[in-house]
Protein backbone atom coordinates (compact mmCIF):
# COMPACT_ATOMS: atom_id res chain seq x y z
CA UNK A 1 0.00 0.00 0.00
CA UNK A 2 3.29 2.34 0.10
CA UNK A 3 2.54 2.39 -3.63
CA UNK A 4 -0.91 3.31 -3.66
CA UNK A 5 0.78 6.33 -0.94
CA UNK A 6 3.48 7.24 -3.40
CA UNK A 7 1.58 7.77 -6.62
CA UNK A 8 -1.15 9.88 -4.76
CA UNK A 9 1.93 12.23 -3.41
CA UNK A 10 3.47 12.20 -7.37
CA UNK A 11 0.04 12.90 -8.73
CA UNK A 12 -1.05 15.74 -6.11
CA UNK A 13 2.67 17.27 -5.99
CA UNK A 14 2.49 17.38 -10.39
CA UNK A 15 -0.51 19.17 -10.02
CA UNK A 16 0.72 21.60 -7.05
CA UNK A 17 3.70 22.15 -8.42
CA UNK A 18 2.66 25.29 -10.07
CA UNK A 19 1.46 26.70 -7.14
CA UNK A 20 4.57 28.02 -4.36
CA UNK A 21 2.24 27.56 -1.41
CA UNK A 22 1.67 23.88 0.60
CA UNK A 23 -2.03 22.85 1.52
CA UNK A 24 -2.94 22.45 4.64
CA UNK A 25 -5.88 21.13 6.24
CA UNK A 26 -6.38 24.30 8.61
CA UNK A 27 -5.98 27.61 7.51
CA UNK A 28 -3.56 30.00 9.85
CA UNK A 29 -3.34 33.87 8.82
CA UNK A 30 0.03 35.07 9.32
CA UNK A 31 -0.22 38.95 8.15
CA UNK A 32 -1.92 39.08 4.60
CA UNK A 33 -0.26 35.54 3.56
CA UNK A 34 -2.73 32.44 4.13
CA UNK A 35 -0.80 29.48 4.83
CA UNK A 36 -2.29 25.88 4.12
CA UNK A 37 -0.90 22.43 5.50
CA UNK A 38 -0.93 19.14 3.88
CA UNK A 39 -3.63 16.53 4.24
CA UNK A 40 -2.24 13.72 5.62
CA UNK A 41 -4.32 10.00 5.45
CA UNK A 42 -2.21 7.10 7.37
CA UNK A 43 -3.04 3.89 8.56
CA UNK A 44 0.51 2.38 10.00
CA UNK A 45 -1.48 -0.90 9.90
CA UNK A 46 -1.49 -1.53 6.59
CA UNK A 47 1.94 0.55 5.66
CA UNK A 48 0.74 3.52 3.81
CA UNK A 49 0.34 6.83 4.20
CA UNK A 50 -0.85 9.68 1.82
CA UNK A 51 -0.42 13.41 1.64
CA UNK A 52 -2.46 15.46 -0.23
CA UNK A 53 -0.26 19.07 -0.87
CA UNK A 54 -2.77 20.16 -3.75
CA UNK A 55 -3.83 24.04 -2.87
CA UNK A 56 -7.19 24.40 -2.53
CA UNK A 57 -8.20 20.86 -1.68
CA UNK A 58 -8.56 21.47 2.36
CA UNK A 59 -11.18 24.42 1.43
CA UNK A 60 -12.82 22.36 -0.70
CA UNK A 61 -12.76 19.78 2.02
CA UNK A 62 -14.45 22.06 4.68
CA UNK A 63 -17.47 22.91 2.51
CA UNK A 64 -18.67 19.05 1.58
CA UNK A 65 -20.65 16.77 3.98
CA UNK A 66 -19.01 15.71 6.83
CA UNK A 67 -17.52 11.70 6.34
CA UNK A 68 -20.50 10.17 8.51
CA UNK A 69 -22.91 11.72 5.94
CA UNK A 70 -21.35 8.19 3.53
CA UNK A 71 -21.62 4.95 3.88
CA UNK A 72 -18.63 3.00 3.50
CA UNK A 73 -19.63 0.85 1.34
CA UNK A 74 -20.85 3.46 -1.01
CA UNK A 75 -17.40 5.35 -1.00
CA UNK A 76 -15.82 1.83 -1.85
CA UNK A 77 -17.52 1.17 -4.81
CA UNK A 78 -17.50 4.95 -5.90
CA UNK A 79 -13.47 5.04 -5.24
CA UNK A 80 -13.51 1.48 -6.99
CA UNK A 81 -15.15 2.72 -9.88
CA UNK A 82 -12.87 6.32 -10.11
CA UNK A 83 -9.37 4.22 -9.42
CA UNK A 84 -10.50 2.05 -12.49
CA UNK A 85 -11.32 5.33 -14.66
CA UNK A 86 -8.33 7.29 -13.55
CA UNK A 87 -5.98 4.37 -14.53
CA UNK A 88 -7.74 3.89 -18.05
CA UNK A 89 -7.12 7.82 -18.77
CA UNK A 90 -3.27 7.41 -17.67
CA UNK A 91 -2.88 5.04 -20.88
CA UNK A 92 -5.44 6.87 -22.99
CA UNK A 93 -3.61 9.38 -25.24
CA UNK A 94 -6.01 11.92 -25.74
CA UNK A 95 -5.25 13.03 -21.39
CA UNK A 96 -2.62 15.11 -20.22
CA UNK A 97 0.25 13.38 -18.34
CA UNK A 98 0.25 16.67 -16.38
CA UNK A 99 -2.53 15.61 -14.54
CA UNK A 100 -2.59 11.85 -15.25
CA UNK A 101 1.28 10.74 -14.93
CA UNK A 102 0.69 7.42 -13.61
CA UNK A 103 -1.67 4.77 -12.49
CA UNK A 104 -2.57 4.54 -8.67
CA UNK A 105 -2.32 1.23 -7.52
CA UNK A 106 -5.15 0.40 -5.45
CA UNK A 107 -6.12 -2.99 -4.15
CA UNK A 108 -9.81 -3.31 -4.49
CA UNK A 109 -9.97 -6.38 -2.19
CA UNK A 110 -8.37 -3.92 0.74
CA UNK A 111 -10.66 -2.46 2.92
CA UNK A 112 -8.75 1.06 3.87
CA UNK A 113 -11.13 2.24 6.29
CA UNK A 114 -13.93 5.25 6.01
CA UNK A 115 -11.40 8.17 6.62
CA UNK A 116 -9.05 6.85 3.68
CA UNK A 117 -11.95 5.91 1.15
CA UNK A 118 -13.80 9.60 2.33
CA UNK A 119 -10.92 11.57 1.43
CA UNK A 120 -9.99 9.63 -2.00
CA UNK A 121 -13.40 10.04 -2.89
CA UNK A 122 -13.85 13.66 -1.71
CA UNK A 123 -10.36 14.25 -3.92
CA UNK A 124 -11.91 12.52 -7.00
CA UNK A 125 -14.40 15.59 -6.49
CA UNK A 126 -12.06 18.29 -6.07
CA UNK A 127 -9.78 16.87 -9.26
CA UNK A 128 -12.74 16.57 -11.26
CA UNK A 129 -14.10 20.45 -10.37
CA UNK A 130 -10.40 21.95 -10.08
CA UNK A 131 -9.65 20.27 -13.54
CA UNK A 132 -12.44 20.25 -15.12
CA UNK A 133 -12.71 16.54 -15.36
CA UNK A 134 -15.59 14.72 -16.31
CA UNK A 135 -15.48 11.67 -14.37
CA UNK A 136 -19.33 10.00 -15.13
CA UNK A 137 -21.47 9.16 -12.45
CA UNK A 138 -19.30 12.27 -10.39
CA UNK A 139 -21.86 14.80 -9.10
CA UNK A 140 -19.94 18.37 -8.76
Amino acid sequence: MKKVALVVLFLATLIGCTVSQTSTMGSETNGDKYEEKPVRIANDSLEYEIIITDIGFPRFLNTQPPEDYYDINYLERRNNFFVAEYNRRVLDNRYTRDLYPQRIDYDFSLHYGKEVNYLLFQYFRYFSREYNQNFPGLRN
